[in-house]
């Protein structure tokens, strides 16, 4: 019955601090959103009130989709532990109690605060910022409004914090030319992160790299525009039986993004690519209350929704994945280790191994799964048998080497995307 009702209710998207609905009707109510889940949201001000630059945490009628709680099926493999990861030339052992972080090596850095294939952001982050909206449009689909334009004027309300970080210049894997990577869950991302000597951003990291040191709501401005950053396409209504069993031409089917590094205009003025719309993103949240660690951010390609900077969603589990989110990480920057927890995990002292047995394998695994992919020989055969390192469970195979598209998955363009003054 849950998964049955699953198939038949599409995404829903946050619309409002006090409500959310469904893409298309009918509507599903949601409760009031906690006072913690809004510590860092934008405010408006003037006559307009403020649409789509708020930060709202009303659940999001995805996440309650049982089907999509976690993405490890009963058949998953055992998992293979990574092995003790200490800093290059470190002689003592780490405390079973906290993983080892990971130290960017020497040569890595040599260049400059970050390796070659990340970002240094640098500066005052704002933990609250006021932006007044000037134009705006409904959307019926989502029973939202959605503002077009806002006064070219930042405001911050909330407390400044020094930050100093990198981060990927692209969505996981990081590579320009590549399709984002989709459908991992939190720890899986996690793991992947922990695999390269990185970790999950954390939102207001992510945050901060979108909007740059001018706190705008957009990378490249104050005015929406969807062809900057992939958005506005019509929703795809799909299939979640085949979603979950990561059926590769429904994956292909609903498949409305565009490479990393394609949308020149949509870069940050730190230099960070691709940050919202295109694809979802999961970070590492940061509310000492959020019951989760992980928060959905930038928003998909999509029409109607929270394509911005500041918007979070806090309502997903860890367990949470999907067609269009997916991830990327930061680390310290020069040479400092990089401890590969989030600040929840930090703080109730957990063991990475943990993560790695939710995730559904490990970093010594991963890290021979993305040896094999770089050789093209990352492949998850029909037949279920274990081929090397590669999880006997053909869903996780697929999700370790991240092989999900099918042949067939085209890149979103103007024959997919709502036509102006059609909305």
């Amino acid at each position: 019955m849950g998964l049955r009702l699953l198939e038949l209710l599409p995404i829903g998207f946050v619309v409002a601090a006090w409500a959310c609905v469904s893409t298309p009707p009918p509507m599903i109510p949601c409760l009031p959103p906690p006072a913690t889940a809004l510590a860092a949201t934008s405010t408006a001000t003037g006559p307009t009130p403020q649409i789509a630059s708020a930060d709202p945490s009303a659940p999001d009628p995805s996440a309650t989709a049982t089907g999509l709680s976690t993405a490890a099926p009963s058949s998953q493999p055992p998992v293979v532990a990574a092995p003790p990861v200490v800093a290059s030339g470190s002689a003592s052992p780490t405390s079973p109690s906290v993983p080892p972080a990971v130290s960017t090596s020497a040569a890595a850095v040599a260049a400059g605060a970050c390796p070659a294939e990340m970002v240094l952001v640098e500066g005052e982050y704002c933990s609250k910022v006021s932006h007044t909206c000037i134009s705006h449009w409904y959307d019926k689909s989502n029973k939202k409004k959605v503002c077009e334009e806002f006064k070219p004027v930042s405001r911050c309300v909330g407390k400044r914090t020094s930050k100093r970080f990198c981060i990927d210049r692209y969505s996981w894997p990081n590579v320009k030319g590549e399709r984002p990577e989709v459908m991992n869950n939190f720890y899986q991302a996690q793991v992947k992160c922990a695999a390269v000597g990185k970790r999950m951003c954390t939102e207001s990291e992510w945050t901060f790299a979108c909007e740059g040191p001018d706190m705008k709501p957009f990378p490249h401005g104050y005015k929406r525009d969807a062809k900057k950053c992939n958005g506005d396409h019509r929703y795809s209504h799909p299939d979640m039986e085949k979603v979950r069993k990561r059926n590769p031409k429904e994956l292909g089917r609903l498949w409305r993004g565009v490479p990393s590094g394609s949308q020149p205009q949509c870069v940050s003025d730190f230099g960070v690519h691709d940050l919202p719309a295109n694809n979802d993103e999961v970070v590492s949240g940061e509310l000492r209350k959020a019951k989760f660690n992980s928060v959905n951010t930038g928003g998909p390609w999509y029409k109607g929704v929270r394509n911005q900077c500041r918007p979070k969603i806090y309502s997903h589990d860890e367990g949470f994945y999907y067609y269009f989110l997916g991830f990327r990480c930061c680390s310290e920057p020069d040479g400092k280790p990089t401890d590969p927890r989030t600040p929840k995990q930090r703080r109730k002292r957990g063991k990475f191994s943990s993560v790695e047995r939710l995730a559904g394998f490990g970093v010594a695994r991963t890290k021979k799964a993305l040896e094999l992919k770089k050789r093209g020989l990352c492949k998850c055969p029909a037949t279920g048998e274990a081929v090397g390192v590669l999880p006997r469970s053909r869903i996780m195979c697929k999700t370790l080497c991240g092989t999900t598209l099918g042949p067939g998955a085209k890149n979103g363009d103007d024959s997919t995307r709502w036509k102006s003054g059609k909305r």
